[in-house]
C-alpha cells in the first residue's frame, strides 16, 4: 500500500512539473514577439512621419515671406531624429529609449510650431498640397500615438509575466529583461512657443 500511494505521489508531482513546464514555457517568447511587433508598428509611423515632412518643408518653401528659421528647425529636427535609432534589441536600455524619446519629441514640437506659424499664411493655408500633407501629418501624429499606446500595454503585459511568479523562472530561463515604455516627453504638458 505505501508503495502505491508513494507512485501515486511520484505521478502526480511529475504531472504537476509537466503542467507547469508547459503552461509558462512559451509565455515569454509568445510576448517578447508581441512587444517587437509592437515596437515595429511604432517605429513603421515613425518612419511615414519622417517620409512626409520633406514634402510638407518643400510646399511651405514656395511661400518666400514663411519664416526660414522655422522651416530650418523642422530640417534640423529631423536630421536629428533620423540619426537616433532604436532596434527591438534596445527596448531594454532605458538611456536608448530616452534619447528615441528626446528625439522624437523634438521633431515633434518643432512640427507643432510649423503648423501654428501657418496659421498666418491664408495663400498657405489654402494650398490644396499644404492641406493634404497637414492632414496626412496629423493622421499618422494620431497612428503614433495609438501605436505608442499599444506598446505600452504589450510592454507591461511582458514586464508583469517577466517580474511574477512563474514567469520569473521562465525569464531567469531566457534572460528576459525588462523593456521600457515611453515617457511624457519633457515639456509634452505645454503648447510649443512661437513668437511673431
Amino acid at each position: 500500500m505505501d508503495s502505491i500511494k508513494k507512485n501515486i505521489w511520484l505521478i502526480g508531482i511529475i504531472a504537476l512539473a509537466i503542467l507547469f513546464i508547459m503552461s509558462g514555457i512559451n509565455t515569454i517568447p509568445t510576448q517578447d514577439e508581441q512587444v517587437k511587433a509592437a515596437w515595429s508598428q511604432v517605429d513603421n509611423l515613425y518612419q511615414r512621419r519622417m517620409d512626409l515632412i520633406p514634402n510638407l518643408v518643400e510646399t511651405v518653401k514656395g511661400y518666400a515671406n514663411f519664416e526660414k528659421s522655422t522651416l530650418t528647425d523642422v530640417i534640423n529636427a529631423r536630421a536629428s531624429a533620423t540619426r537616433v535609432t532604436l532596434s527591438p534589441e534596445m527596448l531594454s536600455d532605458p538611456d536608448a529609449v530616452k534619447k528615441f524619446e528626446q528625439a522624437q519629441g523634438a521633431l515633434t514640437n518643432t512640427l507643432s510650431r510649423l503648423m501654428v506659424v501657418s496659421e498666418r499664411y491664408p495663400d498657405l493655408k489654402a494650398n490644396q498640397q499644404f492641406l493634404t500633407l497637414q492632414s496626412q501629418l496629423e493622421g499618422t501624429e494620431n497612428r503614433i500615438a495609438i501605436a505608442r499606446r499599444d506598446y505600452i500595454a504589450a510592454v507591461q503585459q511582458y514586464n508583469t509575466t517577466v517580474r511574477t511568479f512563474p514567469g520569473r523562472i521562465w525569464a531567469m530561463i531566457y534572460g528576459a529583461q525588462p523593456k521600457q515604455v515611453f515617457t511624457a516627453t519633457e515639456g509634452a504638458d505645454k503648447p510649443p512657443a512661437v513668437k511673431f
